[in-house]
């Protein structure tokens, strides 16, 4: 058996020939030089310390070679392979420069250039009324309750003690989802959402509940079939109509000034006993202009309904109504709006111009 073959010479292997690597090694540094970018760069780099690049192609011929001439070939081919990185290296850290002092002068901004006039945003006014009224409950410890818009019939109209015969429950005023006898309607009004809270809860209670509500009204400057409403519920031992006054005075002066006050004047709710409108004193003239436009001269400016929560209500709701009573309370917040800021026509509310929106800004 004959022994290996010692006197191998590497030359013999084309892709080892110095003159072979040596071409390679400048068509490499030649290459570098020439790229003008990093991505060129980049692309060349491939060609020539890639995988099939010739350098690579020779490295892996070593292998294939006998011990002897190992050594030599292996410090020819790695020198080389180590002149090509250390030259794309450092043409690499040039173009990275010449990148970064070309972005310094061409994306550099000049700060004491005026900026161009910018339109600022605004919120709906119905969201910063909400907000502002849910900021004054909350603030005298109440919660805010919500519930959903699509109500059974029997938390909308006889839980409340608004019987079959009542003429909110026609079609007139409330709308049905089909089918129509199915007992499900778009809710009238936020009341629902205070059953829920004395179904879920035991007293005491206090609740503001605001929130969207539909009726069947024509859309006009004082009507629209879909609008805004809240309400307040207090349930505890003890409560009065005293109570209902303080805080009604509370929330008016909270909304339109200091030195508000309120009135009530006696009236039927059926899910109230007694029952009363609340009229708020003109926080224009306050009684003193028999000529204001605001409250046309009276002094007082109707807000809403209230009264002391119906008995029959709290039975219905599951508290005994002789160890509870409690008030409450509604409001339209576009009735808000339209007083507090003297908007004349409901339909500039929910038309969605914007020009209506930016009068009032971000805060209100």
């Amino acid at each position: 058996m004959s022994g290996p073959n010692t006197n191998y010479d590497p030359v013999e292997v084309a892709a080892l020939d110095p003159q072979v690597i040596d071409d390679a090694v400048q068509a490499a540094l030649d290459a570098a030089a020439g790229a003008t970018t990093l991505d060129e760069l980049k692309r060349i780099r491939g060609a020539h310390q890639g995988d099939k690049s010739p350098l690579a192609l020779a490295n892996r011929e070593i292998g294939a070679l006998p011990p002897s001439a190992k050594a030599e070939a292996g410090k020819r081919v790695g020198q080389a392979r180590g002149r090509v990185g250390q030259a794309f290296s450092a043409r690499q850290a040039e173009l990275e420069s010449e990148r970064d002092e070309r972005i310094l002068v061409e994306e550099t901004l000049d700060l004491t250039v005026p900026s161009p006039y910018q339109r600022l945003g605004a919120r709906h006014p119905i969201s910063l009324v909400t907000e502002r009224v849910e900021d004054i409950f909350v603030g005298m410890g109440w919660e805010i309750a919500e519930g959903p818009e699509i109500e059974s019939e029997w938390l909308t109209f006889d839980a409340l003690n608004i019987g079959p015969d009542h003429p909110a429950r026609g079609e007139q005023d409330t709308f049905f989802v089909e089918p129509s006898d199915a007992g499900v309607v778009l809710r009238t009004h936020t009341s629902p959402v205070q059953i829920r809270t004395m179904l879920d809860r035991e007293p005491p209670i206090y609740v503001l509940c605001p929130g969207k509500v539909f009726r069947t009204d024509d859309l006009d400057a004082t009507h629209t079939p879909v609008f805004h409403q809240f309400e307040g519920l207090v349930v505890d031992k003890g409560i009065t109509m005293s109570h209902l006054r303080g805080a009604l005075d509370a929330f008016v002066q909270g909304l339109f000034g200091e030195g508000i006050v309120t009135r009530l004047r006696p009236n039927y709710f059926p899910f109230t006993e007694p029952s009363a409108e609340i009229d708020c004193q003109c926080w224009v003239c306050r009684g003193a202009d028999t000529g204001c436009r605001t409250c046309g001269g009276t002094g007082w400016i109707e807000l809403g309904g209230s009264g002391m929560v119906n008995r029959r209500v709290l039975a219905a709701a599951g508290i005994d109504p002789d160890e509870y009573t409690g008030f409450a309370f509604g409001l339209g917040i576009e009735r808000s709006l339209m007083l507090r800021h003297g908007v004349a026509d409901m339909r500039d509310i929910i038309e969605g111009d914007v020009r209506f929106s930016a009068a009032f800004g971000m805060e209100i």
